[in-house]
């Protein structure tokens, strides 16, 4: 149970500051774009109103608490999940999806939409989305808890592990 809240705490709050630094302090929400390293890392400003790339986007008051509630749903859903079924790996996978819902959350009630401003681009191919650090740990996440949850494949009358069930 201590993995799943020290991952969640840790990703919000590196998700929170990592915002503030470049959001703010760097003033990307007025300057629109800041190459740090291009074409590899950039910084670029995008408010998302939606989901993820921005589907469903719109600045309307209804979705914007719809969505916000629905994070909050799923991520009361993990916890109760995570903390009766999970053990080791699947409590740290909850702890970084439930830790991005909640930064993207806060940042739908501070400023009406997440605040996304991470764009990556390699090889010839210009990326024109933008993410944040909630969103690759939400990501990561929901991946871990896919990998890594369930019993494992049974064959012969036996579970995951090899003992006959």
């Amino acid at each position: 149970m201590r993995r799943l809240f020290l991952t969640a705490a840790g990703v919000f709050a590196l998700d929170q500051v990592t915002k503030y630094l470049v959001v703010i302090l760097m003033d990307l929400r007025n300057r629109g774009e800041i190459d740090v390293w291009p074409p590899f890392v950039n910084f670029r400003m995008a408010w998302n109103y939606g989901v993820n790339f921005g589907l469903l986007g719109g600045d309307g008051l209804i979705l914007r608490w719809t969505l916000i509630a629905v994070a909050l749903g799923i991520s009361a859903w993990v916890l109760r999940w995570a903390l009766n079924e999970g053990t080791g790996r699947v409590l740290v996978a909850a702890g970084l999806l439930i830790g991005g819902a909640l930064g993207n959350v806060i940042d739908r009630i501070l400023y009406g939409a997440v605040a996304d401003f991470l764009n990556m681009s390699c090889c010839g191919i210009d990326n024109p989305f933008s993410f944040n650090v909630a969103d690759v740990a939400i990501f990561l996440g929901a991946v871990g808890l896919i990998l890594f949850t369930g019993k494992g494949p049974q064959k012969n009358g036996r579970d995951g592990r090899g003992r006959l069930r």
